[in-house]
């Protein structure tokens, strides 16, 4: 699997050290960041975003698509790469938490590793919990939308040549 996928909750040590889910740890060494990950205070909400080689290169296309020297891209500039840490780990699959990531996802004891595809998140699990139930019920009216949506199209008609 090359992909960051499920969730997993691990116990955050006195020293701030978390383990890394074994197969998101698979991922980052395939994906040619094995000793590490960029890790950055998500900008939509109180969680860190991580990932390998993948995740930087999604990063440098979100920038190529915006001028140079451009506002805009001096400050996704500043909000993703001036961020980033670079964490590294360590033998036993377990990296350092720095206190201002840890502050800015409200982490103390525990964390939620929570698989997105290309990159994954860090949350603190209550918040991660509260996360999940917004996300599906979203998903449940994303889900009648397209079902509509469908049903509308495949019907052939045009809806607003009727009547």
């Amino acid at each position: 699997m090359d992909r960051f996928v499920s969730t997993f909750t691990n116990k955050i040590d006195a020293k701030g050290r978390v383990s890394i889910p074994a197969s998101f740890r698979a991922v980052l060494e395939r994906d040619g960041y094995p000793g590490g990950l960029y890790c950055y205070p998500s900008l939509d909400a109180p969680a860190l975003d991580a990932g390998g080689e993948r995740l930087a290169k999604k990063i440098d296309g979100l920038l190529a698509n915006l001028p140079d020297y451009s506002d805009e891209r001096d400050q996704l500039s500043v909000a993703l790469y001036g961020d980033v840490q670079v964490l590294t780990i360590d033998g036993d699959g377990r990296i350092v938490l720095p206190e201002s990531l840890r502050s800015h996802a409200g982490l103390e004891t525990a964390v939620t590793f929570v698989g997105l595809g290309d990159k994954f998140q860090i949350w603190e699990p209550g918040r991660f919990e509260k996360r999940r139930a917004e996300a599906r019920s979203k998903v449940q009216v994303t889900r009648k939308l397209f079902a509509a949506g469908s049903r509308s199209s495949g019907e052939g008609g045009d809806e607003g040549a009727r009547g």
